[in-house]
């Protein structure tokens, strides 16, 4: 079956599809203009805006294992899903009604923390799905739905600066977010059927504490720093790449948007690419590939010294990271399996984790090198975790897909 025929046929798939969408236009309506909001329109400090965008990383991880927990527990999803997404069309709307320190302290302390925890519901709803298909369809329809993502981004952030050009304020683009959650919302209520209780999928005798416990467990612990270690490298692309283009390579900021639109499209077009390759290969061995794939590019972008080597080496970024960004999502969940809710809530503990060693990664290659050896230097952190990966599980046998 193609991998966009299974979502369109499945009710609960095709919904959740649609319902990431928009939350992902909700982040690629604002994400380009928070800083700009919060620090020179609204006057926080770099400081105190540091300090706040690392402190509601960490509340969106705790409250996404917690709902995750929860969902596992209680063995629904939709009324979960329903009443975060209520978060971020108040958290978005209050910034945009009632522009503060205080209201964007509190939207993105707490109210948006929340709301971005329906990443993690989405897929554990989609989860509860593919568990009664066949072997394989997992991987696929995690791709698809997360193909969705990547067109968000591909089309809203044009959308929103030809919306707003010219305006002395960017204010409104959380007006736009507000939006996207709001169609989230009824998306859920018109579109996602209501599911009946699943005991496969509900764990009531698994204590909160003894689920925090399973997540720090050395089998998880350290699987989770290995899928840091790759996810870190898009991170330290994102650092390093407008500052190569506009540096070493002599380009524009121009070239920093096209290379980065360019990217995010191709992106979209090689999920599906590597949705298929799962077929064929274990999902380790599809991620070790992927991994593979993007530190040639990160070594090749070092050596760049003109602009057409950046938009040469897109199809090389954009395949790699298509791999980084989809198939970690079905293996985090077999961490778990018969848990969607906590599986997938380790989407932001490895998305979280890796940010954090990105961060230690750039500070580390700027101290040594320059922004191309902090580059290369990320290539060698994605092929340890690649490495990592493959000793711990890959000589794993997964079932046949069918």
């Amino acid at each position: 079956m193609s991998a966009l025929a299974l979502p369109l046929q499945n009710p609960v798939i095709r919904a959740s599809m649609l319902t990431i969408f928009f939350y992902g236009f909700s982040g690629a309506a604002t994400a380009p203009y928070q800083s700009v909001v919060g620090i020179t329109e609204l006057g926080l400090g770099n400081g105190l805006y540091a300090a706040l965008i690392l402190l509601a990383a960490t509340v969106n991880v705790l409250v996404s294992v917690s709902i995750g927990i929860l969902a596992d527990r209680i063995g629904r999803y939709r009324s979960l899903i329903l009443a975060v997404t209520l978060f971020g069309v108040t958290g978005y709307g209050l910034v945009f009604v009632l522009p503060s320190q205080a209201s964007f302290v509190l939207a993105t302390l707490l109210l948006l923390p929340i709301y971005h925890s329906v990443n993690s519901l989405l897929f554990a709803n989609v989860r509860s799905t593919t568990d009664r298909m066949g072997h394989g369809d997992a991987s696929l329809v995690n791709s698809t739905v997360r193909s969705a993502i990547s067109l968000s981004w591909v089309v809203v952030p044009g959308l929103v600066a030809v919306a707003l050009a010219g305006r002395h304020s960017m204010l409104p683009a959380y007006l736009i977010a507000s939006l996207g959650a709001l169609a989230c919302v009824l998306l859920v209520l018109f579109l996602l059927p209501p599911e009946e209780r699943l005991a496969a999928n509900a764990a009531p005798s698994v204590s909160f504490r003894l689920s925090f416990g399973e997540v720090l467990s050395p089998r998880v612990t350290v699987r989770l720093v290995a899928l840091a270690l790759i996810g870190s490298t898009l991170h330290v692309n994102a650092a390093v790449l407008p500052l190569i283009l506009t540096g070493a390579a002599k380009g524009t900021t121009t070239d920093i948007g096209l290379n980065v639109g360019i990217v995010a499209l191709l992106e979209v077009v090689f999920i599906f690419v590597w949705a298929r390759l799962q077929r064929h290969m274990t999902k380790v061995t599809a991620l070790a590939l992927g991994t593979a794939v993007y530190a040639l590019y990160l070594v090749l972008i070092g050596f760049a010294s003109a602009p057409w080597q950046g938009y040469a080496l897109t199809p090389i970024s954009g395949f790699g990271a298509a791999a980084l960004i989809s198939i970690p999502i079905t293996y985090l969940q077999d961490l778990m399996r018969g848990r969607p809710g906590l599986g997938s809530s380790l989407i932001s503990v490895a998305f979280f984790l890796s940010g954090g060693v990105s961060a230690g990664l750039f500070a580390l290659g700027t101290t040594i090198s320059d922004y191309p050896g902090t580059a290369h230097l990320g290539a060698v952190a994605a092929l340890l975790g690649a490495g990592l990966l493959l000793l711990l599980d890959g000589r794993r046998v997964e079932a046949p897909a069918l």
